[in-house]
C-alpha cells in the first residue's frame, strides 16, 4: 500500500519469517508474473553437475565451474560497508552466464524421471499451488560489454535476477510453457518472442514483460478461449499467468544469506523428494548439518564454505603451500568425517537434532549409513566424477557412537609409514581406500545382485563381476599382501597428483607394472575370499518336522531347531500367522511322539477367555517377559538355542503387529456399522497406549544388538 507521501510500503501481513538451522530471513508474499524467476545453478538438486571449487584438480570440458557466491554489499554515505539481503557473483562473460543458466535448466530436465507425474502438464491443467522462494542476485560481468557502431555497449555490464531457491523445477516448466528460456529472463528477451521480429534484445524487465503480456493476450483472444488440448502457448499459460511467490527481502544475518536460503528447505534434505539423486541428496544433507554448526557457533563460516564445496580447500588457514591434489582432497575429507561423526558433545546434539536421529546410545545402522553417505557424497565433490555415495557405508554403529577422530598425521606421512606402521596402514584403509578406489572405478557399491554387474576382462571380453561389499574389499586389503596393498594406495595418490590419470597396477612386491588397474585386476589380486573373517562353527541342531493340522506326522517342512534340555521338547518356530493353529510333533529322547506347545499359538487365555487381561502387566512388558537362565548353568539352553528362540520371537513380532492392525481395522468397521461412539474404556485405551511405546523402545535396540553378535557381512 502507499503512505501519505505516495511511497509504496509493505504491510505486516505480506511478510513471512523463515527460520532455518543457519539463521533467519524475511520474505514478502507477492503475486508474480508466471514467467518470472530464474533457474538457479546453485540449487542442491543439481550440485553434482558442476565442477566444485572444493575440487583442486583442473576444470574439464565435462564439468563447468560455478563462480563463488557472496553477500551483496554497498557503501553507505559514511563510507562504511553494509551487507544487505541479496547475493552477488562475478562471471567471466555474458556468454558464460547464459551457458551456466542453460546448463542448470538442462540438469533439472535430466532429473524429471525421478518425479512420478508430468509437472509441465500439471501446471497447464491445475496451475501452481505452492509458492516458490526467490532471492535477488547480482551477476557482474568481468569482460567488458562489446560496443556497437555508435560506441554504446550492446548489453549491460551486470544483470539482476530473482533466483529460484525453492521451486526451480516449477520455474523452468512455467517458462517453457511461456516459450521463454530462463537465461533470457535474466539477460534479455529477443523481440521475436515478444510479438516483434529479429534478434534484438530487450533488457529492461518492465518493457519486455509489458510486450509479452500484450502478445499473449492477443494470442489467447485469437485462440478462442481455454482449451486444454490447444497448442497455443497463451492458452497453455492461462493457469500460471500469475503465481504466488515469496521474495527474500531481509535477514538478521545477511552475510550468511547464501547458506540460509539453501537451508530453507532442510526437511526436504532429511526427508527428500524424489527429484534428488543419491549424491545431491547426501550433499544437501551434509550441508544442512554444517549450516547448523555455523548457526550454533560450533564451526566458523570459512571452514563451512570449504566443507560445503563452495570455496577451495586452499582457503582453509594453515594449508601447506606445497600441498598436492591428493593431500588437499584428504584434508577436506577427514575434516568432513569429523563433522559428520563428531566427538564433540555439543555437535553430537546438533547433528542429532538436524537429522532427527535417535540418542547416541541407540544410533541405528540406518542412521549411521545415512551420515556415511552424506560424508561420501560431499567428499566426492573434491573429485572430477562423483561415485555412488553408498561407498561410504563402512562403519558399524557401535564403533561411531562417540564419534570418529582420525589422527592429524599428514597424508604423506601416513603413506610413507604404512609399510611398518600398523596405525598408519589402518587409517589409510579405514578412511581413504574406499573413496580412492571408487574414484577410479576400481570398486563400486554392492548393487544387491549379480544382474547388470558386468566388467571387462583383460582381453576385452565381458565378465561377470564379483559381487562384494565395500567392507569386504577393505578387509581384502588388510588380509592380503601388505606390501602390495600399500603400493596400491601410493599409486592411487600419485595418479591423483598427476592429473587424475589412470593408476597402474602393482606387483606383489610393490613394483609398478605397465597395465592400468581395473576392477577385474583388483578382484583377482585382492579376492573376495580374503575379505571374509573365519566363520564361527554353528551349534549342532536337531531336525524337526512340522505337520499340518490333522495330518499326523506328515512333514510339511524341515526346520533346524536346537534340542532342549533332556526330556523336554524344544520351542518350535511358528510360521507366518494365518489364523489357524499349527500342531506339531517332535521326537522325544525316547523316540515317542510328544505334543509340543508351539510358541505363538494363542492359549485360551490369549484367545480372550473370560477373565483374561487384554494387556500384560506393565512391569512384565518392561522386563521382557519370561526370564532366561544363563549359559553354562545346569540344564540351561545353549547359545544356539537362544539364537533360534530369538529368530522365532522376532518373526512372531511382525505377525502380531499385523494381526493387531487387522483387529483395529475390523473393530473400526464394526463400530461404524453399529454406530457405536467408542469401543475402549479410558483405562483400556491408556493401558494399550502405554505398552506400545514400551515395546517400541525395546524393538529399536534389537537390530543393533543382533548386528553386534553377527559375523560381518561379506
Amino acid at each position: 500500500m502507499a503512505d501519505s507521501a505516495g511511497r509504496r510500503r509493505l504491510t505486516e501481513s505480506a511478510l513471512r519469517r523463515i527460520v532455518t538451522e543457519a539463521g533467519d530471513m524475511t520474505a514478502v508474499a507477492v503475486r508474480m508474473h508466471g514467467v518470472g524467476g530464474v533457474v538457479w545453478e546453485n540449487n542442491e538438486r543439481i550440485s553434482s553437475a558442476w565442477h566444485s571449487p572444493a575440487d583442486p584438480s583442473e576444470v574439464t570440458e565435462e564439468r563447468r565451474a560455478l563462480p563463488q557466491v557472496h553477500a551483496w554489499t554497498r557503501t553507505d554515505p559514511g563510507g562504511k560497508q553494509q551487507v544487505l539481503a541479496a547475493l552477488r557473483s562475478s562471471v567471466a562473460s555474458r556468454a558464460e552466464l547464459i551457458a551456466d543458466v542453460d546448463l542448470a535448466a538442462e540438469a533439472l530436465g535430466k532429473r524429471v524421471g525421478h518425479r512420478p507425474y508430468d509437472l509441465n502438464q500439471d501446471l497447464v491443467l491445475n496451475g501452481q499451488l505452492e509458492p516458490g522462494l526467490f532471492v535477488a542476485q547480482q551477476f557482474h560481468l568481468i569482460e567488458a560489454p562489446t560496443e556497437g557502431d555508435d560506441g554504446r555497449p550492446l548489453h549491460p555490464s551486470e544483470h539482476w535476477g530473482w533466483m529460484a531457491v525453492r521451486g526451480n523445477n516449477r520455474t523452468k516448466e512455467r517458462q517453457e510453457i511461456f516459450g521463454v528460456r530462463s537465461a533470457e529472463v535474466l539477460t534479455g528477451v529477443p523481440m521475436k518472442k515478444l510479438g516483434g521480429e529479429g534478434e534484438e534484445l530487450v533488457f529492461e524487465p518492465h518493457d519486455w514483460l509489458t510486450r509479452l503480456s500484450e502478445t499473449l493476450n492477443d494470442e489467447y483472444a485469437a485462440a478462442g478461449g481455454w482449451d486444454p488440448e490447444s497448442p497455443s502457448r497463451a492458452v497453455r499459460a492461462v493457469k500460471v499467468a500469475v503465481v504466488e511467490a515469496h521474495l527474500v527481502v531481509g535477514s538478521s544475518t545477511p552475510h550468511r544469506l547464501y547458506r540460509i536460503v539453501q537451508m530453507s528447505n532442510r526437511r526436504d534434505h532429511v526427508h527428500p523428494p524424489l527429484e534428488f539423486t543419491q549424491n545431491d541428496r547426501g550433499r544437501a544433507l551434509a550441508r544442512s548439518v554444517l549450516g547448523a554448526y555455523v548457526a550454533a557457533s560450533l564451526l566458523d563460516e570459512k571452514t563451512a564454505e570449504v566443507l560445503s564445496g563452495s570455496a577451495p580447500v586452499t582457503d582453509l588457514p594453515g594449508v601447506p603451500g606445497d600441498a598436492s591434489v591428493s593431500e588437499l582432497r584428504d584434508l577436506r575429507s577427514m575434516m568432513l568425517l569429523r563433522e559428520l561423526f563428531p566427538a564433540d558433545r555439543a555437535k553430537r546434539f546438533v547433528i542429532r537434532r538436524v537429522l532427527s536421529e535417535s540418542p547416541p546410545s541407540q544410533l541405528s545402522a540406518m542412521e549411521v549409513n545415512r551420515r556415511a553417505r552424506a560424508w561420501s557424497a560431499l567428499t566426492s565433490e573434491s573429485y572430477p566424477k562423483a561415485w555412488n555415495p553408498r561407498i561410504g557405508e563402512m562403519f558399524q554403529a557401535s564403533d561411531v557412537r562417540d564419534g570418529i577422530n582420525p589422527s592429524d598425521r599428514p597424508l604423506r606421512t601416513l603413506l610413507a609409514d604404512a609399510d611398518a606402521d600398523d596405525h598408519a596402514f589402518e587409517e589409510l584403509v579405514s578412511y581413504r581406500a574406499a573413496h580412492w578406489l571408487a574414484a577410479f572405478g576400481i570398486i563400486d557399491a554392492d548393487r544387491g545382485s549379480l544382474t547388470g554387474q558386468k566388467s571387462d576382462e583383460d582381453d576385452g571380453t565381458e565378465a561377470t563381476r564379483v559381487r562384494r561389499t565395500v567392507r569386504n574389499a577393505l578387509n581384502a586389503l588388510r588380509n592380503n599382501n601388505r606390501t602390495q596393498a600399500v603400493a596400491v594406495l601410493r599409486e592411487l595418490a600419485r595418479a591423483m597428483d598427476q592429473g587424475d590419470r589412470k593408476p597402474r597396477r602393482v606387483s606383489s612386491s610393490g613394483d609398478l607394472l605397465v597395465e592400468s588397474m581395473n576392477r577385474t585386476w583388483f578382484n583377482r589380486e585382492f579376492p573376495k575370499a580374503t575379505g571374509k573373517r573365519p566363520n564361527k562353527p554353528k551349534p549342532p541342531s536337531a531336525s524337526v518336522a512340522m505337520a499340518a493340522p490333522g495330518a499326523g506326522a506328515a512333514p510339511l517342512s524341515r526346520l533346524n531347531v536346537s534340542a532342549g534340555p533332556a526330556g523336554q521338547p524344544p520351542a518350535l518356530p511358528l510360521g507366518r500367522a494365518t489364523g489357524t493353529a499349527v500342531s506339531s510333533v517332535v521326537a522325544a529322547p525316547q523316540g515317542d511322539p510328544v505334543p509340543a506347545s508351539v510358541p505363538g499359538v494363542p492359549s485360551p487365555r490369549e484367545q480372550g477367555e473370560p477373565g483374561a487381561s487384554s494387556t500384560q502387566n506393565s512391569d512384565d512388558a518392561e522386563q521382557g517377559g519370561a526370564q532366561l537362565s544363563s549359559p553354562g548353568t545346569a540344564g540351561a539352553p545353549s547359545l544356539g538355542q537362544w539364537a533360534d528362540e530369538l529368530a522365532v520371537r522376532v518373526g512372531r513380532l511382525l505377525d502380531e503387529s499385523r494381526l493387531a492392525k487387522q483387529v483395529i481395522d475390523q473393530m473400526t468397521d464394526r463400530a461404524r456399522e453399529e454406530e457405536v461412539p467408542f469401543v475402549f474404556s479410558r483405562g483400556q485405551a491408556d493401558a494399550i497406549a502405554r505398552d506400545v511405546p514400551r515395546a517400541l523402545r525395546a524393538l529399536r535396540e534389537l537390530p543393533e544388538l543382533v548386528e553386534s553378535l553377527a559375523e560381518p557381512a561379506d
